[in-house]
């Protein structure tokens, strides 16, 4: 969330921040409110103050004075509950709207209404043209007994799937050879827990907002299926003070993920473009509150993802995401789009956003600077690969004219050294 101060001094940025992001966002409500909570604070304190000052006069007071200034003190007692309990409830509303306010993007941000106006950055590879792949991943996968939903579709409804033979080898080929890639980088290796409370949700910008998207548990329970390991990564030293000399903090983990896809009914319904569960290799960064340092950061993860989808040969795109496809506690996001030859264009493989100081601060993720001086944390994220859009590109890129798949050359070792799956159709 915003620093409160922060926007105290700046209600117009972020008005426009939150114009331009197309997010409703009610700035004047919630500076009207803050002034009456500190109204109410003063008040409280004030009568704290005169409740202490009475309570030693009670203590000195002679014996035919005590019984009126016990009475008086008692008044003020109730009285004072009474503002405190007020005072609580303001509080909690202040804190609720707060939640609702977005980040401020950045300036290079571009407007835009959807993601039809984002604006492209970069392009590598030559993509196929439509149409001269003979078969979709659905159709070749199928045929080769490596892709069924019909038989997770009675199991588990729709948007799953099953994984079989060279199919399901290559997800775990991909998958190790993401995180391999990344630990060679300087990161951490995470096995993270893929349920977490609900204010992990909170603390990293999925609530409010987005609880539509996940898959909740027993209400008892308070637990959530996370929708990427971004979540339990970057919550991992939340309520913590950090010590300069340990950041960056570069983490890396390999989770499930799951996602229920709410308002995408009709959309992209075949095939494993748009599923409810798969497998996510994400980096994490944690690091000081320096824009300049966050922005050199948001470079690299983008460029980790480079590598890995240039070592598989596989034609990308970037894009500059505008202002009303960016999430609310972005400062600014890139997205990565692979080509997908049976979707006739680029399909989204990698989101890689920065945040500066917007988890961190719903998470009490903080540092101790040289000064000494305690501070919020800047922090960051970026897919390396996620399994089933992964799975679309590599079987559809690289499939040969008579149904076999070639295997790029960094996946070979994870897959006994072939250089082919599948059989000839």
């Amino acid at each position: 969330m915003l620093d409160l101060k922060f926007i105290r001094q700046n209600p117009e940025a972020v008005k426009a921040g939150a114009a331009k992001k197309r997010i409703p966002c009610d700035v004047d409500g919630l500076l009207a409110l803050d002034a009456t909570v500190r109204a109410l604070t003063a008040e409280v304190d004030g009568l704290r103050a005169k409740q202490n000052a009475l309570g030693k006069d009670v203590a000195k007071a002679p014996a035919d004075q005590r019984a009126k200034l016990v009475a008086e003190l008692s008044a003020l007692k109730q009285g004072m509950k009474e503002q405190e309990e007020q005072l609580a409830k303001q509080q909690a509303e202040l804190a609720a709207r707060l939640l609702r306010i977005p980040n401020v993007p950045a300036d290079e941000v571009p407007e835009g209404k959807d993601d039809s106006e984002n604006v492209e950055v970069k392009r590598w590879g030559e993509p196929k043209a439509a149409g001269s792949t003979p078969r979709d991943h659905v159709s070749l996968c199928e045929a080769q007994g490596w892709l069924d939903v019909e038989r997770a579709g009675r199991i588990s409804g729709s948007r799953n799937y099953f994984l079989f033979g060279d199919l399901s080898q290559l997800e775990t080929a991909v998958m190790r050879y993401a995180l391999d890639l990344m630990v060679a980088r300087g990161f951490v290796p995470l096995s993270v827990p893929t349920l977490v409370r609900s204010e992990v949700m909170v603390g990293t910008g999925y609530f409010p907002g987005g609880e539509e998207q996940a898959y909740r548990c027993d209400e008892r329970d308070d637990l959530c299926l996370v929708g990427t390991a971004e979540v339990p990564v970057t919550a991992l030293h939340m309520g913590e003070i950090l010590k300069l000399e340990d950041l960056p903090k570069k983490y890396v983990a390999l989770s499930s993920c799951y996602r229920r896809e709410a308002g995408a009914a009709g959309k992209d319904t075949r095939g494993l473009y748009r599923v409810h569960q798969f497998q996510k290799v994400e980096q994490v960064i944690v690091d000081i509150a320096d824009p300049e340092r966050s922005l050199e950061h948001h470079r690299m993860i983008v460029a980790n993802a480079e590598a890995l989808l240039q070592s598989l040969e596989l034609p990308y795109r970037i894009v500059n995401v505008c202002g009303g496809d960016l999430g609310a506690p972005q400062i600014q996001k890139f997205d990565i789009e692979t080509w997908m030859p049976s979707r006739g264009g680029y399909g989204e493989t990698h989101s890689a956003s920065r945040f500066h100081e917007y988890q961190a601060r719903r998470l009490d993720l903080r540092y101790r600077d040289a000064e000494g001086k305690v501070r919020h944390c800047h922090t960051l994220n970026n897919t390396v690969a996620a399994s089933a859009r992964m799975l679309i590109a590599l079987v559809e890129n690289h499939q040969r004219a008579d149904g076999t798949v070639w295997v790029p050359p960094p996946l070979r070792s994870y897959l006994g050294g072939r250089e082919t799956l599948g059989r000839k159709l």
